[in-house]
């Protein structure tokens, strides 16, 4: 009962997405069982050494600490819902230390890497191709996530006003503007949209005239990335970290960027910021008088 009470809650009023919401009860039915199969216990009776025990048997199953940080994030947030509502006195996991993991250094796109694949995706006739173009141009124009291209939805666009609405994470709304190439693009991409199908809410669909799925995108991102590149992951997040590096990389400052990727914090944005930093180097050491100097 009280882990069905906690994605009531984090479904009605923290407005997590379903994929969010299954991940935690994913975990909170995992750790239920463990507690129940090891200790006879339900898991809102269970002890700080419980847990422990609990993540040891997860790191001797080869499992990568961050994955198991994560499942013991959902438990450490299940255990404040319990504290707010009285369940429970005190939070079993209010001095856990993360273990620790290697920084994931995220490799954006080149811009020309990124050009290439739209030049031949505009040398490709029809409207599959013209369908993957513009899920390509959204992704790195925009900076926004899989998901949210996923959702939008035709009343989204507005291309009087050149900008487009995304509904980010827990439901917040955000406008972004649109880059006068992306405009053109949009506005061939619906009329030739209009010719294959009527009454359909969402921008993108399959061939099946059904909403894009998650696999779909991150295929259409693999699949025309690898004729381009050697890099070893190519998927729309890739484009995201591209777009925001990019961005940088030209002057933008973090705050806007913040915005446009719609961070709730500034911490999150800074993840993008090593690889501007590596280019602001390169300008530095070239420009400055004593670099030359030996």
């Amino acid at each position: 009962m009280p882990i069905k009470l906690f994605l009531e809650y984090l479904s009605f009023e923290k407005k997590y997405s379903i994929h969010t919401i299954t991940a935690y009860k994913n975990d909170l039915v995992s750790f239920q069982l463990f507690c129940l199969v090891t200790y006879s216990q339900d898991i809102e009776y269970i002890n700080y050494s419980q847990i422990r025990s609990w993540i040891v048997l997860l790191v001797n199953k080869g499992i990568t600490n961050r994955t198991v940080n994560r499942k013991v994030s959902s438990l450490k947030t299940f255990y404040k819902y319990l504290q707010k509502i009285k369940q429970i006195d005190k939070n079993p996991l209010s001095k856990h230390q993360a273990l620790k993991v290697a920084k994931r250094v995220q490799v954006p796109f080149s811009e020309r890497e990124i050009n290439e694949v739209i030049g031949q995706l505009k040398s490709q006739d029809g409207f599959w191709s013209n369908r993957n173009k513009m899920v390509v141009e959204l992704l790195y124009a925009t900076g926004m996530r899989r998901n949210e291209l996923i959702q939008l939805s035709l009343k989204d666009v507005d291309l009087s006003n050149g900008t487009i609405k995304v509904l980010g994470k827990r439901n917040k709304e955000r406008y972004i503007p649109l880059l006068g190439s992306v405009k053109e693009s949009l506005k061939i991409y619906l009329q030739q949209r209009s010719k294959e199908v009527l009454d359909f809410e969402y921008l993108f669909f399959t061939e099946k005239k059904n909403k894009l799925y998650p696999a779909l995108v991150y295929r259409i991102i693999n699949e025309y990335f690898s004729t381009v590149t050697t890099k070893v992951k190519k998927s729309p997040h890739v484009l995201r970290h591209s777009f925001a590096t990019h961005l940088l990389n030209g002057g933008a400052d973090l705050n806007s960027v913040k915005e446009l990727l719609g961070h709730s914090s500034l911490a999150s944005t800074q993840v993008y910021t090593h690889s501007s930093l590596r280019k602001l180097k390169e300008v530095y050491n070239q420009a400055h008088p004593r670099s030359k100097k030996k």
